[in-house]
């Protein structure tokens, strides 16, 4: 599972899916049973082991509040992730939704919407499917009539609306273009543009995004090398 909070992701895994080498990708690896602590400790990418739910919900917390400034990114080890992914949920009303990455052969959609590229993405009407989602949405804010491949993955983020948090799931699927003929930007969800883009020169783009956009593509590529093997 991971939450963006103001564009810093959030990881909760099981300790059993980690392995030795994943540790150098953190600045602190630091134990929940034996920490003291403190938010000067908070900074670069974090590595928390042994999390509680009790540990998890304060950390969200501390997320959702007052992050200190220099941290990018943590990571839970969790040994029930059931449990703590339940605890954090106790905070936030749930609202699902879905999206996801269009592509043509060796080129995929970006839309421009809020002075930043974005993929297509919205919430699920009642009693939708994320799939039927997935396509429906694409098909409203682009225009474009796709097919539905295969999920990519899926990102949780988190804010504000009418005084309640929120905590949006979005589930990420591959969409093939079937026409584009029709290919337009839906104003009313304040798209600006839409853009064909080599693959090869999407993250060029995307510098100009959102972490848990960027995130989604590097998954999508994870994706496009798996099915072409």
């Amino acid at each position: 599972m991971v939450i963006f909070f103001a564009d810093r992701p959030l990881t909760i895994s099981s300790r059993k899916n980690v392995g030795e080498s994943d540790s150098v990708h953190f600045d602190h690896i630091l134990d929940v049973r034996l920490l003291n602590r403190k938010k000067t400790d908070l900074s670069g990418h974090v590595l928390f082991l042994n999390v509680t739910a009790k540990f998890a919900v304060e950390i969200v917390r501390m997320l959702r509040q007052n992050p200190p400034a220099d941290l990018l990114s943590v990571k839970l080890l969790v040994n029930d992730k059931k449990a703590v992914v339940d605890s954090i949920k106790r905070d936030f009303k749930v609202i699902k939704a879905a999206g996801g990455i269009v592509y043509d052969k060796d080129r995929c959609l970006l839309i421009y919407r809020k002075k930043k590229w974005d993929l297509p993405k919205g919430k699920l009407d009642k009693d939708e499917s994320s799939r039927k989602a997935a396509v429906r949405e694409t098909k409203e804010e682009t225009g474009v009539a796709v097919r539905l491949q295969h999920k990519i993955c899926t990102t949780w983020h988190t804010y504000a609306f009418n005084d309640e948090l929120v905590l949006k799931r979005t589930k990420w699927f591959l969409l093939e273009c079937i026409s584009d003929r029709k290919m337009k930007p839906q104003a009313e969800e304040e798209i600006e543009r839409l853009e064909w883009v080599p693959v090869g020169q999407a993250k060029s783009y995307l510098v100009n995004s959102y972490s848990s956009i960027r995130y989604v593509f590097e998954r999508f590529e994870e994706k496009l090398i798996g099915l072409s093997k």
